[in-house]
């Protein structure tokens, strides 16, 4: 027999061998359910919360799938997360989440789950703008200096929300108390939706939160935005001073948020969900409503992504030691 009708030639057993290679990818690719799970680690309400659901029918179309998006806010994100973690890196359970992924390490002292060993970045997907709001009934103050004034004049007297220790709403906030060089007490919430609502309510005085989740509110009056933490004026919202123009040339606090998937995602599974949500977010319709809500968005590849998260955990791990937040 010669080697032209071999069945195990040479040139056959190097194309079985590919196949053999290519099988896990591949079999991954085949194995997708016609369901995409989107795990939001935020309450519903937040900003990724605005930002994903403004997205989901592009996102829809651009998977040719269902994405379903699930809340699952618990702990400040961690219960979210760890249910990502536990997932099959089939494709089918993915997450969008904002900085608060990459803090946890630093003020959290016992997580179920590695930042970010434990999970595949696939893209930073881009940013959205922090504003720091008081409650007008409580609060008198318009403008930065009189809001620091006023804090002075009564250490420890109010209050300000979060949408959990540790969160990218806590640490902005005790990081503007540091440089305006003044005290206030914290109330966590469990996520942004109930920190709103009691902002809202005057069950606490002032927070930070993303522009989305207020921004209805600030209009409607009854919230007050006192500056954002932006570098310029977010042009969503153009009449909002920031706190650099204010006096606080220091206090500008980036939020971004992320596409995120199991440990041990297949390449072949992180490059359909990457140009997923490029098609997705360049839907007209998804740029007018990130143009509405201020965000900016900018998408990163997957590798920058990896690269991008250890770096912002250094950072992080900085900004939590300056803020003298201590680890629970």
């Amino acid at each position: 027999m010669t080697s032209s009708t071999n069945p195990f030639s040479r040139r056959a057993m190097l194309a079985a061998s590919a196949a053999l290679a290519l099988a896990p990818w591949s079999a991954a690719v085949r194995a997708q359910s016609g369901v995409i799970r989107f795990i939001l680690p935020n309450a519903p309400g937040s900003g990724v919360d605005t930002i994903a659901r403004a997205a989901q029918p592009a996102l829809s179309k651009a998977f040719n799938a269902s994405v379903v998006i699930d809340n699952q806010p618990g702990a400040g994100g961690v219960v979210g997360l760890q249910q990502l973690a536990r997932a099959a890196p089939d494709g089918n359970t993915l997450a969008i989440v904002s900085n608060n992924v990459v803090i946890f390490p630093s003020v959290i002292k016992s997580l179920s789950f590695n930042m970010p060993g434990d999970f595949t970045p696939i893209a930073l997907i881009g940013a959205t703008p922090m504003v720091l709001v008081v409650n007008p009934k409580t609060v008198p103050a318009t403008n930065s200096k009189e809001f620091i004034a006023l804090l002075k004049s009564k250490p420890d007297t109010f209050n300000f929300a979060s949408g959990g220790t540790g969160t990218i709403l806590h640490l902005a906030t005790q990081l503007f108390l540091e440089e305006a060089g003044v005290t206030a007490k914290h109330i966590p919430y469990k996520g942004v939706g109930p920190m709103v609502a009691g902002l809202v309510g005057g069950q606490v005085d002032f927070g930070t939160a993303a522009l989305p989740s207020v921004q209805s509110h600030i209009k409607a009056g009854s919230l007050r935005a006192i500056g954002m933490l932006t570098a310029q004026r977010t042009p969503a919202a153009p009449e909002i001073p920031t706190f650099a123009e204010q006096g606080l040339p220091k206090f500008v606090v980036d939020a971004w948020f992320a596409a995120i998937g199991p440990k041990g995602l297949p390449p072949a599974l992180v490059g359909k969900a990457h140009d997923a949500i490029v098609a997705a977010f360049a839907d007209p319709g998804v740029k007018q409503a990130m143009a509405t809500q201020g965000n900016t968005i900018d998408i990163s590849t997957p590798e920058q992504a990896q690269a991008a998260f250890r770096n912002e955990m250094a950072k992080y791990a900085a900004l939590v030691k300056k803020a003298g937040i201590e680890p629970e």
